[in-house]
């Protein structure tokens, strides 16, 4: 019982923090977004929704400065502010912040924004216990090994759902008339839109795929979506 009362414990703080973690995130998306009503951009999202076969798609403008989306674990598109100026400024396409929408859409059609939350509790629940248990054969350093592997695990799933919500957006903006186009041109502006220095860090390390493999692989896509298409 004794071995196994930390694991339960951290068990039980997981979902604790899962729970948390719901309600803190809806307040604060509550709180501080308005819907989008731009006449361009909710012109694209019709044509997607059309492809979609559904009436709408809603999406939010969440007033941060950091240019990045979000899909909510209720389901909600978020756009930042931040992000949103940069096409204001003409420095982002219409099409390319609608590839941004077809990526968080395919984040929530794939299960990914609920389950990221339950992920991210999980997480550290299972520090928890590797703290516990590295930290008894190897004190000091316990922690910090805990912490590098929770990080790793994190990051390769992370990187994971990425790709597949990239060949969702994909698959969207073709069929809703959109091309893939923008959504390969806005990889290639991501790093100094974020002011990032990806490419000096290795990719294993990165929660998101380095832009010129995530544009590959789009690519080897319709490539061979095109070879099926030729061959039906």
């Amino acid at each position: 019982m004794k071995l196994l009362l930390p694991i339960l414990l951290a068990i039980g703080y997981g979902l604790l923090m899962y729970r948390l973690s719901v309600w803190r995130t809806k307040r604060q998306l509550d709180a501080n977004s308005t819907e989008l009503a731009d006449p361009i951009l909710n012109q694209l999202t019709r044509q997607m929704a059309g492809a979609l076969d559904l009436p709408r798609i809603r999406v939010f403008i969440y007033e941060i400065e950091p240019v990045n989306g979000l899909a909510a674990p209720d389901g909600r598109i978020f756009i930042t502010r931040g992000f949103y100026q940069k096409y204001r400024n003409g420095e982002v396409t219409a099409d390319e912040l609608a590839s941004v929408i077809a990526h968080e859409l395919g984040h929530v059609a794939l299960g990914h924004s609920r389950r990221r939350m339950i992920d991210f509790s999980g997480q550290n629940a299972l520090r928890m216990v590797l703290m516990m248990i590295v930290g008894r054969f190897i004190p000091f350093i316990g922690i910090w090994i805990a912490n590098i592997l929770t990080s790793l695990v994190a990051a390769r799933m992370s990187r994971s759902d990425e790709y597949e919500a990239d060949a969702y957006a994909t698959a969207l903006l073709i069929k809703s008339g959109i091309g893939a186009g923008p959504q390969k041109s806005l990889f290639t502006k991501l790093e100094r839109l974020t002011k990032t220095n990806a490419g000096a860090v290795p990719a294993w390390l990165l929660s998101h795929p380095k832009a010129q493999e995530r544009i590959a692989a789009i690519e080897t896509l319709e490539r061979k979506w095109g070879q099926a298409l030729r061959g039906a």
